[in-house]
């Protein structure tokens, strides 16, 4: 069935066994509906709550336009040093992989204290110097023909009638990159990328995503703005 998740934030000095104390709270939760339930309502529970994993450090992205918690987006850092992502563009799968790598290096750099300014900045530089060229596609599927779209035409179907402009291939997915001259399919070998359609739509919401929390944004960053932070 349908489960959802409670996160439950321990003080390290009253806590400081989190996998331990993890155990003992879904213990005592269990107990605590099994009486309530039964002398309540005398019926047996079927609510169970299960201790899953312990994020010595864990993020939760604003939601976009304010400073809310988005729900189920998130990543965690696990003990191992893996990090742990939900709902976040590096799962999605509407996301490049130009995205994904830079959000991946975002966190671990975050969560472990490392420089980031410099690092965006240079991120940027490869990107505008095309070492990222391999990263740009865009990968989209076709659910309806590209000739049924009338009123608005995304990126994808323009490309899809780019690469297909007979509509007798019957696409059913379309790879291309963003161009100065608009989405070109990669089998026509794009040229001329607009590296900025990247850094604003595949780079800048990712960033800011964190950036919030050292209150600092994207465009501070790439304007010049200088700072000490991490140094």
């Amino acid at each position: 069935g349908d489960t959802d998740s409670v996160f439950v934030c321990l003080k390290e000095d009253e806590f400081p066994n989190p996998a331990s104390s993890g155990e003992k709270l879904q213990n005592w939760v269990n107990e605590y509906f099994l009486r309530k339930i039964k002398d309540e309502f005398k019926v047996e529970s079927k609510l169970e709550i299960e201790f899953e994993k312990h994020y010595p450090k864990f993020f939760l992205p604003a939601m976009r336009s304010t400073k809310e918690g988005a729900r189920k987006r998130y990543a965690g850092y696990m003990e191992n040093g893996e990090i742990d992502f939900k709902g976040l563009e590096v799962v999605r799968s509407d996301w490049t992989e130009l995205a994904k790598t830079f959000q991946t290096e975002l966190f671990e750099r975050f969560f472990k204290n490392l420089e980031l300014i410099d690092w965006i900045k240079n991120f940027i530089e490869k990107l505008k110097n095309g070492e990222f060229d391999n990263l740009l596609i865009y990968k989209k599927k076709l659910t309806k023909k590209a000739e049924e779209y009338t009123k608005i035409t995304p990126p994808h179907i323009k490309a899809a009638r780019l690469e297909d402009p007979d509509n007798k291939r019957n696409l059913k997915e379309i790879q291309y990159i963003i161009t100065n001259n608009g989405p070109i399919p990669i089998s026509i070998k794009p040229e001329n990328i607009d590296y900025n359609h990247y850094i604003e739509k595949q780079i800048k919401p990712l960033a800011d995503g964190v950036l919030f929390a050292i209150n600092i944004s994207f465009d501070e960053i790439i304007e010049g703005r200088q700072l000490d932070l991490f140094s």
